[in-house]
Parts: structure tokens; sequence; C-alpha cells
């Protein structure tokens, strides 16, 4: 008996030792999500690793990973200055136009890379009316040339400093009073207390930031391609649109997968763990010195000259190009209604398939890490990941229903792309639920999903709405995946921007540029006022 005893609770342990952990229905439905990310991914690998006879040969490899690091390096530097710079000003002195900057400094967001690369190869192109009238009524020329890669990091850095600006901001409106206290009684003066005291503290900020940005450099298409420099994204458009090969578009992704992980690991080690934060720190008043005189301009200036160069300048002259020519208004009314349609479709399902990863994800946290390495990896690249699945999908289903296919792509694409960036607002949401109310609507008899709905959704609507206004002004702005994978004869406002650019009618591209401008804007400028925050406990 007490053999078979034995034997029986051995073979209880045994089967303890085996068993599937037990997942609830929430945690099944953020593995769903998560895997909705990866799987782009997963056939980017399949496909570079199958391809027959369409290896990318090593040299063109190497040209297009030089250029792309080059660019990403430059990229960075600059907006890690432009952003920092601007933070600190408007955190730490009283100038004229400050509260208007402090929102307002985040408005590039709205304009698209390839746009601002329009505006600026019409305005300083060797044809452009700029360099015209210098050569004719001054009898010099500048000594630049917009399309090279010094002309490309100038663009997106204009366009992607507000990813820098806005960390930079919110770190030192967290910072600890006492350390630029310290510094000040030590004897620096306000700008070595920025050197050494608060741009140390904010390094976890700095690089998250700067992360973000060189995400973006990586990503981009519209703008390098139109200025001439030849990354990896362009290569891996090139190399589908006009070799096609899906083959050695992936090949050609592998690498941008590899430096999205980097650049994941880097952005997320930058935001935890860090020993120096002041988050427990009592908040108290921030020490803001007013200034007068050379000085107050010279700030005003700055933050002016920046929100001009980056947004105001190169939307001025898209209208003043535009104007000049007569849009295709049957053609703009359609790619517009393209655009609010799979902008607000891809929100909603990339705001949904983010907040089940976010409800199900706390107690499985490694799944919001993996929906993560969608974020961070271009949209040309999962684009890429997708043809081969869709290319099956394609022969089983009707003639018919092929263009409903093609649209679930595009919205499976934004989703895979965007949901890390749905998530950071999300759980920013979801913490203000205490656990106390979880358990007080379980014991009234609600299950986990009902707890989560009635309790924890409507806590977190606010962060919702936030989620899906950032996912709107991304998918409007999107480029590569929506080129890819759109169905035929379907254009958005991005799309026919492209198209009128590469026929050098910079004219007519004014105009949806302009448009997805005017569409942006309005989200964008609720957002920026909604993280200009005051500081935490004032």
């Amino acid at each position: 008996m007490a053999l078979g005893g034995a034997s029986a609770g051995s073979s209880s342990l045994e089967e303890r030792q085996w068993r599937l952990p037990s997942l609830s229905s929430l945690q099944l439905w953020a593995l769903v999500a998560s895997l909705i990310a990866v799987i782009p991914l997963v056939g980017v690998l399949v496909s570079a690793l199958s391809g027959q006879g369409a290896d990318i040969p090593p040299r063109d490899l190497l040209r297009y990973g030089w250029t792309s690091a080059w660019l990403a390096l430059l990229v960075g530097v600059g907006t890690a200055v432009l952003g920092s710079v601007a933070a600190w000003l408007v955190v730490m002195y009283r100038f004229p136009g400050r509260t208007f900057f402090s929102w307002s400094l985040a408005l590039p967001l709205a304009a698209p890379g390839f746009a601002l690369a329009y505006a600026y190869t019409d305005l300083l192109g060797s044809a452009g009316d700029l360099r015209i009238w210098m050569r004719a009524a001054l009898g010099f020329d500048l000594p630049v040339e917009i399309r090279s890669t010094g002309g490309a990091a100038f663009v997106l850095s204009c366009a992607f400093y507000p990813y820098v600006y806005l960390a930079m901001r919110t770190a030192f409106l967290g910072q600890s009073v006492s350390a630029l206290e310290a510094a000040r009684l030590l004897g620096c003066s306000q700008l070595e207390a920025f050197r050494r005291a608060a741009l140390p503290l904010a390094r976890p900020a700095l690089a998250a930031g700067v992360a973000l940005a060189v995400m973006e450099t990586l990503a981009d298409y519209g703008a390098v391609q139109f200025l001439a420099v030849q990354t990896l994204t362009t290569g891996v458009v090139r190399a589908w649109s006009v070799f096609g090969t899906i083959a050695g578009a992936a090949q050609l992704a592998l690498p941008l997968l590899l430096a999205a992980a980097v650049l994941l690991w880097v952005e997320r080690n930058a935001r935890t763990g860090r020993s120096h934060d002041s988050a427990r720190v009592q908040p108290r008043p921030l020490p803001v010195s007013t200034l007068r005189g050379f000085r107050a301009a010279a700030a005003t200036f700055f933050c002016a000259g920046l929100l001009t160069t980056a947004l105001l300048l190169p939307f001025a002259w898209l209208i003043h190009n535009a104007l000049d020519h007569e849009p295709d208004i049957r053609r703009l009314i359609d790619a517009a209604g393209h655009s609010l349609t799979m902008g607000i479709g891809g929100a909603v399902v990339t705001t949904a398939l983010a907040l089940l990863l976010a409800l199900g994800a706390t107690r499985a946290p490694k799944l919001a890490r993996i929906a993560s390495l969608g974020y961070a990896t271009p949209g040309a690249a999962i684009a890429i990941g997708l043809l081969m699945p869709a290319a099956a999908v394609w022969q089983i289903v009707p003639m018919a229903s092929t263009f409903w296919v093609g649209i679930g792509l595009l919205v499976y694409a934004y989703a895979a792309r965007l949901m890390a960036a749905a998530l950071e607002p999300i759980d920013a949401g979801l913490a203000r639920v205490t656990p106390s109310m979880v358990w007080a609507s379980r014991t009234l008899g609600r299950t986990e999903a009902g707890a989560a709905w009635f309790v924890q959704v409507p806590v977190a609507r606010g962060a919702l709405l936030t989620a899906a206004l950032i996912v709107f002004v991304d998918i409007l702005k999107e480029l590569p995946a929506t080129l890819i994978l759109r169905p035929f004869d379907f254009d958005t406002l991005a799309v026919i921007a492209n198209n009128y650019a590469l026929d050098e009618r910079l004219g007519q591209a004014g105009w949806p540029s302009v448009l997805i401008i005017v569409l942006a804007l309005p989200p964008t400028i609720w957002l920026s006022r909604k993280i200009a925050v005051s500081r935490p406990g004032s």
C-alpha cells in the first residue's frame, strides 16, 4: 500500500511538473496580441532564408548599412541637442512666449518627414526659388546641397526632435530640486548646473528620446528616398518594387530588425532600473529664473526659430506652392477619405489590441516586451514580412474579396508596428487602478474579464483616447507599409504625395502634404497640450 501510495504521489508530482501553466482569458488575449506583432518579424526571417537567387551583394548591403548608420548618428546628435536645449529653456526660464512654446514645440510631430523634404528641396534646392534669387541678387550661392545625407539629417532632425523634447521636458519637470540647489551651492552657474547635475540625471530620458528618434529615422522612406539617400529602408522597397524579389527585400530588412532590437533594448533599459529616479522624492517648486534683455530675446528667438524651421516655414511653403497649381479635387477627396478610414480603423484596432495586451501583461510582462519589437521595426520590414502569408491568403480567397483582404493586411501592419506606441499611455492610465479596486469588483462576483471591463477600462478611458490619437497621427504619415500592402487603386494622401514627388511635381505634392498636416494638427495640439502638464505634486 505504501508503495502504491508512493507511486501515486510520484505520478501526481510528475503531472504537476509537466502540466502547462494555466492562463486566464485576459492572458490568452494578451498572447494573441503579442503574436500579431511577432508574426511579420518571423515572416521576414523565413523570406530571407528561403529565397533562391536573391542574395544581395555584400557591397550593396554595406553601402546601405553605412548610410543608414551615418544618418542615424547625425539625427541622433541633432535631436539630442535641439530637444534638450528647448526642454531646458521652457522648464527652467521665464521669457516671452514660454507658455506657448511649452506645448507648441511638439507640433512638428504632425508633419511627415517627406513633406518637410518636399518643402526644403523646393526652397533650398539648386533650382529652388531662394537659391535662384541669391545668385541673381547677391551674387553668391549657398554652399549646401539639400539632396544629401546632411540634408536628410537636417530634415529628419526637424521632424523627430519632439521625441527628445517631450522626454527631456518630462525629466526636467520631475527632477530633484535638491540636486540643482546642491550644484548652485557648490558655485555652479545655471548653465553648469544643467551640464553637471540636470543633464546626467535626465540621461535615461535622453537615451529613450534619442532611441525613438533613431527608430523613426531608420524607418523613414519618403524623405530619404526623395532626397536621394540610399538607406536600408529604401533598399527594401526598391528590391520589392523594382526587382520584384521578396527574398532580397527581406535580406535587406534583416539588419533593420537587428538595429530595431538594439534600439528597443536601449530605450527599455534607459527607462527602468535607474536608482537616480526622483519619483520617490516629494516635489518642490522648481527654481525658475526670469530672463531679461538679450538673454530673453535669445531664448524666444531659439524656440521661435526651431518651431518655424521644423513646421511653420515648410508648411507655409507647401501652401504657397500648392496655390500655384490646380488640385485634382476628386483624387484628393478619395485619398483623404482613404487616409481617414485607415487612420480611424487602424487606431481602433490597434488601441483595442494594446488594451488587451496591457490588461493581460500585468501577470506576464514579457508579452509587452515582445510586442514592442513591432514599434522598433520599420513599416517596410513589417510589410515584407506579411507578403508571404498574404500570397497564401490571396490564393484561397475569391477574387471579389482580395480588396478587403488587402485592407485587412494593411490594418494588420499598422497594428503590428504601432501597438507598442498605444501601449505606453494605456499602461499609464491603468496604473491609476489600485489592486483593491479590482478585488472589490471580484468579491462582488465579477470575473477577471468583467472586472477589467467595468473597473479598469472606465478609469483608463482618457488614456485610450490618447493612445488612439497617437496611432491615428502615425497612420496618416505612414508610407512604406501602405505602398507595399495597399490594394490596387487604393491611394492615401501619403501615397499620392509620394507619386507626385517622384514625378518632380512638387506643387501638386503640396496639396496632399498640406492635408496630412491639417488632419494631424488637431490631435497633435490636443496631445501636446495634455502632455504639457504642471510639475508633479504641484
